[in-house]
């Protein structure tokens, strides 16, 4: 199951679920004590090129429904493009306040996995070009690596392109 490098006495609800459903994944733990919780110094600090490192954005559309989007960390959400995926006017961004709320996790440690409400998640397309991908673990300090295909499962992800080029 879950290969949980250094970190045998951290156990998330994202791993919980992953192990549950029988999917391989690896445990990553970083330092966070910096402060520096974002997807690029993340991918710094577990030594992994930002292209496998995806962050995870929650939207709200302009009917009030939630959206989950997942994109490399050095990339930015194209708001037109993801509004035009989840059938919405327009989309902004949620509260960081308001996160934990809507998804049982904080900023820093939200992961596509194991949120409160199975929310309509999005994929960037670019993720079809890697086996494996890296996405937070549900708490800050953690990243879970699994199979690409295996997180578009779990999340019933859509592809679609979704970055400002």
């Amino acid at each position: 199951m879950g290969k949980v490098s250094k970190m045998a006495n951290i156990k998330t609800n994202a791993m919980r679920i992953l192990e549950q459903m029988k999917i391989e994944y690896n445990g990553i733990t970083y330092n966070s004590n910096d402060g520096k919780i974002d997807g690029v110094s993340v991918s710094e600090k577990i030594g992994k090129d930002p292209k496998f490192v995806y962050k995870t954005l929650v939207v709200q559309g302009h009917s009030n429904t939630i959206y989950v989007f997942l994109l490399p960390v050095k990339e930015e959400l194209d708001l037109k493009k993801a509004a035009k995926a989840a059938g919405e006017k327009s989309v902004e961004m949620i509260h960081v306040k308001d996160l934990l709320k809507f998804t049982g996790y904080i900023r820093g440690g939200c992961s596509p996995i194991g949120m409160k409400k199975d929310y309509k998640t999005f994929i960037d397309i670019s993720a079809l070009e890697i086996d494996k991908i890296i996405v937070s673990g549900g708490k800050i300090g953690v990243q879970i690596e699994m199979e690409t295909s295996k997180l578009i499962q779990v999340c019933h992800g859509e592809i679609v392109d979704l970055t400002i080029k």
